[in-house]
């Protein structure tokens, strides 16, 4: 019995992408794992670290200078008698008890402030004369000193748990004395090329084909958003077979397929994914390049999930097409997935270079250059092919947004911009 074909639901790229913001709040925490400081970067933290001790320790001198009464300034130039030097890290029984009116100690940049001093003269406003130095700038109370446990108190919560571990947040790990975090485990997400057009990497192509670059793209940014790629074969247009690697490619936490979801005679991915009892959220969205974008969830409940099924993404086959769908749509999902709260999309300005024409109706994503810096940055359309052109993507370091109401956008006006 033939299998009906899938009532098309295609929505505008602001429903599309508020669709999968929602079904990807709705997923239930990953499993955790521990990790050493250093291969927990780019994994997502799964219980907060809290400080051991006051951050920083002790009021801390954050110039080279003199520590002293700022109350002694109150006439210029002043001159204090110097009592001693303190260095970053300078023993305890070093540091003097006391810092009396008109006393001054010699402090570097990271040191101690001792008892007594309430400022941080810089070095540069002062004059050395054997153990007097003479201060021409008036200074306040508390200038140049960062308190103690100013930035954090002992007990407080220095990282919360949900959160992308970048480089920052390890080094306030490492000054925790965090040696090993609690971390979201990964998520495994399974990559299907399919077409009869594809072949592997080191085959040799006939005239018709080409070699399979999706699969090799989709696992860099599946690296890049915190999964773990699983490349499975290519799959030809041949339903029994698809469908023997679309439940092979279920079994992970999500499934991305690129290829077979437009409307050609051979376009099969939603017929065999119908057939598995597939539930669909959207067949397409008012977008170029990537408008036949699908995403849906199927699959028996899996026990180790709490009863999830396995979320996909049918993703256009031309290069830039898959590109771009995985950073509007995928991405959020595997966010989640991760451990991390999913993310609204945000986009940096610049101002239009030449001015671009296009029909109204879809949001596009265009190949772009970004460059400039400051106040003047500027963005240019890269000049391609289609969506199946994979050297414009590779020349370009953006895509420039263009909203569905425009058609016209006259060169030097400010327009929303996409970071690759």
């Amino acid at each position: 019995m033939p299998i009906a074909p899938v009532h098309p639901t295609i929505l505008s790229f602001e429903d599309a992408r508020h669709a999968v913001e929602q079904h990807a709040t709705r997923l239930t925490a990953p499993a955790t794992e521990q990790a050493d400081l250093l291969a927990a970067y780019g994994r997502v933290l799964a219980e907060p670290v809290l400080a051991d001790r006051d951050m920083p320790p002790f009021p801390r001198s954050t110039r080279d200078g003199y520590a002293l009464h700022s109350a002694c300034l109150s006439e210029l130039p002043a001159v204090f008698e110097v009592i001693g030097e303190i260095k970053a890290g300078e023993r305890i029984d070093r540091i003097p008890s006391r810092i009396e009116l008109g006393q001054a100690v010699s402090i570097m940049t990271g040191a101690p402030v001792p008892p007594g001093a309430d400022a941080v003269v810089m070095v540069e406003y002062t004059t050395l004369r054997r153990d007097k130095v003479e201060v021409t700038k008036a200074a306040q109370p508390g200038d140049n000193i960062v308190p103690r446990g100013a930035e954090a108190r002992q007990g407080t919560t220095l990282l919360a748990s949900g959160i992308r571990l970048q480089e920052s947040a390890i080094a306030l790990a490492a000054a925790a004395g965090k040696s090993r975090l609690e971390v979201y485990r990964r998520p495994q997400v399974a990559i299907l090329s399919t077409g009869d057009e594809i072949v592997g990497v080191s085959d040799n192509p006939a005239p018709t084909q080409i070699r399979n670059s999706n699969s090799y793209s989709l696992a860099v940014q599946i690296l890049r958003a915190g999964g773990q790629p699983l490349l499975l074969p290519v799959a030809p247009d041949e339903p029994a077979r698809l469908q023997q690697l679309i439940e092979q490619g279920l079994d992970s936490d999500l499934l991305l397929m690129t290829g077979g979801v437009s409307m050609g005679r051979y376009d099969l991915v939603e017929l065999v994914l119908t057939e598995l009892g597939a539930e669909f959220f959207f067949t397409g969205a008012l977008i170029q390049p990537g408008r036949p974008v699908v995403f849906g969830r199927c699959g028996p409940a899996i026990p180790a999930r709490n009863g999830q099924r396995t979320y996909f993404f049918g993703l256009p086959g031309n290069p830039i097409s898959t590109m771009v769908t995985f950073e509007l749509f995928a991405r959020p999902m595997i966010e989640a997935l991760s451990g991390q709260a999913p993310k609204k999309l945000a986009f940096v300005h610049a101002r239009l270079k030449s001015e671009i024409r296009v029909k109204s109706g879809l949001t596009r994503f265009l190949p772009a250059i970004l460059s400039g810096e400051f106040d003047h940055a500027t963005v240019e359309l890269v000049p391609w092919q289609g969506s199946g052109d994979i050297a414009a993507t590779a020349r370009s370091n953006c895509f420039a947004v263009i909203g569905s109401a425009r058609g016209h956008i006259p060169g030097g006006e400010w327009i929303p911009v996409m970071i690759r």
